[in-house]
């Protein structure tokens, strides 16, 4: 039994060592990034049992994501291996904490080649939620076919969906993105968004009246992820609630919605209020941006304790 599967892309992630423009960099480290995996080990290390679906290469890339998504207790037993088509890689450009380039080498990569064959619906069936971003659907023809026969499943099997946008504009165009991910909207019981993407999704520029549109198109609750500012969301109910961002040095802000995704699930799985949830979203956001890498800040459970506002938090975790 899974509390959540995710499905989408993982690649190979290369950033410098140094500050700078990407010209000029001679040694890089090697990670692995990918939202929707990043999401499943971000609930992995808060004590959940989490499962990624998803295409890589038949070569040592794809070896290399699979191993490490796995060592982070993430089950991967639903991963194609693809004997065509190579793993994908994107390199990062640091020109400071604040600001950063992402390129992307993944054109006719083997996730791209994702097929709605590719799922298993019982192992979808099985969980509670399945977390999808709007990253797949723009990645190829198949992979939308993908994305939709998962949603078809997760609707039958009374599975809830979250969604995370997450608009990639080298993928499609705004007005692409904007119609798909409006037409997924019925289907979606969690919205979990940005500022940007929620008002380019509902033409609001208050986040909050961004939160209560998309709400009206059928989600139980939307969550809008502000930044240093925090979070707010809009319940089933239809109330508001915000909550604060955590004080922290930021070393570098790729992965963060990500971890807040992964804290705000486990929140609810825990069957937390809303607020509480924020609150957990905003502690395992923050503390993602302390280190460099797409997943490697996201928090334990034992670290996010001693942010969750002095209340009583302890679990046993069976790890």
């Amino acid at each position: 039994m899974l509390d959540v599967v995710t499905l989408g892309e993982s690649m190979i992630q290369m950033t410098p060592t140094q500050s700078g423009l990407l010209r000029h960099a001679r040694q890089f480290e090697r990670y692995v990034g990918g939202a929707e995996s990043n999401v499943a080990i971000g609930l992995a290390r808060l004590g959940h049992e989490t499962g990624w679906m998803s295409r890589v290469g038949a070569d040592e890339f794809g070896a290399c994501v699979q191993s490490a998504i796995r060592g982070e207790g993430v089950d991967t037993s639903r991963v194609v291996e693809d004997e065509e088509a190579p793993t994908g890689v994107y390199f990062k450009e640091r020109r400071r904490s604040d600001l950063t380039r992402v390129y992307y080498y993944r054109d006719d990569s083997a996730a791209s080649r994702m097929v709605p064959s590719d799922l298993d619906a019982e192992y979808v069936a099985q969980a509670e939620y399945l977390h999808l971003t709007g990253i797949t659907p723009a990645l190829s023809a198949s992979c939308r076919e993908t994305v939709w026969e998962a949603l078809q499943i997760a609707e039958a099997e009374d599975v809830a969906v979250s969604l995370d946008p997450n608009v990639r504009r080298k993928l499609w165009s705004e007005e692409e993105a904007r119609a798909e991910l409006l037409e997924m909207m019925p289907y979606v019981h969690t919205v979990l968004t940005g500022a940007g993407e929620a008002t380019l999704l509902t033409d609001e520029e208050d986040p909050a009246e961004a939160a209560r549109a998309l709400r009206k198109m059928g989600p139980r609750q939307v969550v809008v992820r502000l930044g240093e500012k925090g979070a707010l969301a809009v319940n089933g109910n239809g109330d508001l609630e915000r909550r604060t961002a955590i004080d922290v040095e930021v070393v570098d802000v790729v992965g963060a919605g990500d971890a807040f995704t992964a804290g705000y699930l486990a929140g609810q799985l825990r069957e937390w209020s809303v607020g509480r949830s924020l609150r957990l979203g905003n502690v395992a956001g923050g503390l993602a941006t302390t280190v460099t890498g797409d997943s490697e800040g996201i928090p334990t459970w034992a670290e996010v304790q001693p942010y969750l506002d002095g209340e009583a938090h302890t679990e046993d975790v069976d790890r």
